[in-house]
């Protein structure tokens, strides 16, 4: 889809205060509240927006341990992704899955509460998951880039 200024102007602003109601977005893009909206609606009807979400402080609510597990599959078994994925879906600490092109065929993302907790969801649940060739588990240590706005 091509944008034009407007939809970029307010995209950016957007992008940089998500939370902004439609007057306030459209103020600070320099268009009425009614353009505004209709300029919204047509970036959703194209599929621009997908829509909006909380983002969550997993540290605030008592999950300090982050880690990102890279897993290679069993790729001899036919359903493998399908029920790799079905399974890391059922676990509630699970909060991201990604699925790649190259060694590497998955990424799960979990968090927990503290390594005591990570230990016992890493072996009881992420181990018991079919099809597993190989696991490699990174330990988040901090964010350096992360959600910043596209140039538009």
């Amino acid at each position: 889809m091509r944008l034009d200024d407007t939809d970029r102007r307010i995209l950016r602003q957007l992008m940089a205060e998500p939370d902004l109601s439609t007057p306030e977005l459209a103020a600070r893009a320099g268009v009425t509240a009614a353009t505004c909206w209709r300029r919204l609606e047509k970036l959703r009807e194209r599929g621009v927006l997908k829509g909006q979400q909380a983002v969550i402080d997993w540290r605030a609510l008592g999950y300090e341990v982050e880690v990102s597990l890279r897993v290679t599959l069993d790729k001899t078994q036919p359903r493998a992704f399908e029920e790799l994925i079905a399974g890391a879906r059922q676990i509630p600490e699970v909060i991201e899955i990604q699925t790649f092109l190259g060694q590497v065929d998955l990424r799960i993302n979990l968090v927990a509460r503290d390594m005591a907790h990570y230990q016992e969801v890493y072996r009881e649940r992420i181990l018991a998951l079919p099809h597993i060739a190989d696991i490699e588990a990174l330990m988040h240590v901090s964010i350096i880039k992360a959600n910043e706005g596209l140039p538009l």
